[in-house]
C-alpha cells in the first residue's frame, strides 16, 4: 500500500496522504486524512476549514464537571462536512490539531518548492 500513496504526515493518531494513481503514478489533489476509525477526503482549502474547526474547538472549554485531563469524549468538533461533528477528548484534541498542522506545513512546503522548481 505504501507505493499507492504519497504522505503527507502521520502521527500516533492519524494519518494524512494523498492517494497516487496505479497506473500513471500521479498523486491525486484530495487528501485523505484518518484518524480513530473515521476517513475525510479534503481539499486544500477544506483541511484550512478543518484547521479553523479545531482552533475554534480548543476556546470551547468542556462543562466545569468535567476534567480537562479526563479520557472523556466532551469536545464537540465541527468539520468541513457540515452533517458531521466528532466528540473527541482534549489529548484527541491536541493530536488532531498536531495532524491538521503538520499536513498544511507539508502542502505548502511541497506547494514553494513545487513554484520553485518551475522558476
Amino acid at each position: 500500500m505504501q507505493q499507492d500513496i504519497y504522505k503527507l504526515y502521520n502521527n500516533s493518531f492519524g494519518i494524512a496522504f494523498k492517494w497516487k494513481d496505479p497506473i500513471t503514478d500521479q498523486v491525486q489533489n484530495k487528501v485523505q486524512i484518518i484518524f480513530r476509525d473515521m476517513g475525510f477526503y479534503f481539499s486544500h482549502q477544506e483541511i484550512i476549514e478543518f484547521y479553523n474547526c479545531v482552533s475554534a474547538a480548543k476556546w470551547n472549554l468542556p462543562c466545569n464537571q468535567c476534567d480537562l485531563n479526563c479520557d472523556t469524549r466532551n469536545i464537540l468538533l465541527k468539520t468541513p462536512c457540515k452533517q458531521i461533528d466528532v466528540a473527541i477528548n482534549n489529548k484527541e484534541l491536541a493530536l488532531v490539531d498536531d495532524l491538521i498542522k503538520g499536513t498544511l506545513f507539508q502542502l505548502e512546503l511541497d506547494d514553494y518548492v513545487g513554484d520553485l522548481c518551475k522558476n
